[in-house]
């Protein structure tokens, strides 16, 4: 079988992680990168990544997670957050940044400038927030994918209390919202769902060749 598709056959939502093994530090490195690395719409990225390496912080993460196990199990949690609102600063921060980048005049970037501003910064608010968290699942996508590659456990989680994140992790302040969690570690022998057929629709039900 192709690696691609090997890859991704092997992962499966882990529901019981092994408490004792750990994420090695350059295996995290690689995932936070292909995190960084991964598209976003416009480049803007408008989302900021947390990594939960602290034992105390997953046990105050659980019992707003459903009291899921793989909080405190897993190596680590990993919190998207996205922004809830923005104003110019997303652009001109970003073209700033491809400015310097690509040796460009920022004076050459006007015109992407004013077409993306065009395009986002009427938006209402809620559909800002909407639109950002959107990008936020490319990146989280891109992360659990990387991980299945490596041979790293995940468990993509959206039974959590928003509210109480952003409480605990203190992003309202931040003009951030946690919009997915993924729990990142190793599978326990005792997790019988590993050994589960995995259970898609079919091509012929999923997709429409035109």
């Amino acid at each position: 079988m192709n690696n691609v598709l090997e890859n991704r056959t092997w992962r499966y939502a882990t529901k019981k992680f092994d408490s004792t093994k750990k994420v090695s530090d350059s295996d995290l490195e690689i995932l936070l990168e292909a995190t960084r690395l991964s598209a976003s719409s416009y480049g803007l990225q408008p989302y900021h990544v947390f990594v939960i390496e602290s034992q105390e912080i997953k046990e105050q993460l659980k019992p707003v997670s459903w009291g899921q196990s793989q909080l405190t199990d897993a190596s680590h949690i990993i919190v998207f957050a996205n922004i809830t609102d923005f104003g110019e600063e997303l652009m001109d921060d970003y073209l700033n940044n491809v400015s310097t980048t690509r040796n460009i005049p920022s004076e050459g970037l006007k015109g992407y400038s004013d077409f993306m501003k065009s395009k986002l910064l009427d938006l209402p608010e809620d559909t800002k927030g909407v639109w950002t968290a959107r990008q936020a699942y490319i990146a989280f996508s891109n992360m659990m994918q990387a991980a299945s590659e490596l041979k790293i456990d995940t468990c993509p989680m959206e039974g959590f209390e928003s509210e109480a994140y952003n409480e605990i992790l203190g992003l309202s302040e931040k003009n951030l919202n946690a919009s997915v969690v993924l729990a990142v570690g190793y599978r326990s022998d005792e997790d019988e769902t590993q050994h589960y057929a995995k259970v898609r629709k079919s091509k012929e039900e999923l997709f429409t060749i035109i």
